[in-house]
């Protein structure tokens, strides 16, 4: 894996021993490596106190001048401190599904985020991902807002030969999710998948449409979808929608065109919710779990 992240770290960590540094030395060069990492898409606050710790370990441990060692402890380090603030559990919705379906239950997970974050692609890849498992996946547009979003994901459904639920343009988005599910139980389909709408992500209404989605469809898992490309704005997303909506997990898309590495680091830290999935590309099998070990592993020693 090939990102400015973890090259920024490795980077900073070997001027540290290219001399003897004074105190006032390692303080300029933690606030130059804070700038590198908000350069690479990691969030100010935790780069404020990500910069500020591997300072204080370094004043700390003393290490001898041109410590052939002192790289190797610094990226263990990062990678310790890391995992101490990111949520590291991985999310595994297939096995959730199947599980809920095998004691006789649906399974309901509602999409929200920003418009063109790929929020339709994406569900059209997890109802890939179900059908796969052998799961009855339906797929529904609960976005009666946006021009075109009904017909968008209807595509999807008859690409992938899958059923697909939608109401009208205008009507009310909570209705035409509560439908869907009785319109599942009558067709025995056990994963309902519910596309929503995404307008800007400050926008009062839609939070309060979203809630009320949530509410009347008392989804088994929410996923927030955000573009690993928009930087700050993916960070500021999460924010809005964990404060207003509330999600338990996190896909990130084109993901394999992020060739900075702190989005995944940004949105997890500042949601504390984990990453699921991330989207890899345009086909329907793009698509695959997330490990923030694994990821932060690849980052910092590779």
């Amino acid at each position: 894996m090939s990102k400015s992240l973890g090259s920024s770290v490795k980077s900073f960590f070997s001027k540290l021993f290219s001399k003897k540094l004074s105190d006032k030395e390692l303080e300029e060069l933690g606030d130059e490596f804070k700038l590198k990492l908000v350069e690479n898409d990691i969030a100010y606050d935790l780069a404020d106190v990500f910069s500020k710790h591997i300072i204080d370990e370094l004043k700390e441990r003393k290490f001898p001048i041109f410590s052939s060692n002192i790289q190797n402890v610094l990226v263990e380090e990062a990678k310790q401190y890391l995992l101490s603030v990111l949520p590291t559990e991985e999310v595994d919705l297939v096995k959730d599904a199947s599980n809920v379906v095998s004691l006789g239950g649906k399974f309901i997970i509602m999409f929200i985020g920003s418009n063109g974050t790929g929020k339709s692609t994406t569900l059209a890849k997890f109802a890939r991902l179900f059908k796969e498992e052998g799961l009855k996946p339906l797929l529904v547009c609960a976005d009666t807002f946006r021009a075109g979003a009904i017909e968008q994901l209807k595509h999807h459904a008859s690409a992938l030969n899958l059923p697909f639920y939608s109401g009208k343009y205008g009507e009310d988005p909570a209705s035409v999710a509560y439908d869907a599910i009785k319109f599942s139980e009558h067709n025995n389909l056990n994963v309902i998948l519910v596309d929503t709408a995404g307008r800007a992500h400050v926008n009062v209404n839609l939070m309060n449409e979203l809630r009320k989605i949530k509410r009347v469809i008392e989804p088994n898992h929410t996923i927030l979808i955000v573009d690993a490309l928009t930087g700050n704005d993916a960070v500021e997303q999460a924010r809005t929608f964990l404060e207003f909506v509330g999600f338990d997990s996190i896909v990130l898309t084109k993901f394999d065109a992020d060739v900075k590495g702190g989005a995944a680091i940004s949105v997890s830290y500042v949601s504390k919710k984990p990453i699921s999935y991330v989207g890899t590309g345009q086909k329907y099998s793009d698509l695959r779990h997330f490990s923030m070990k694994s990821y932060v592993c690849e980052l910092l020693f590779s």
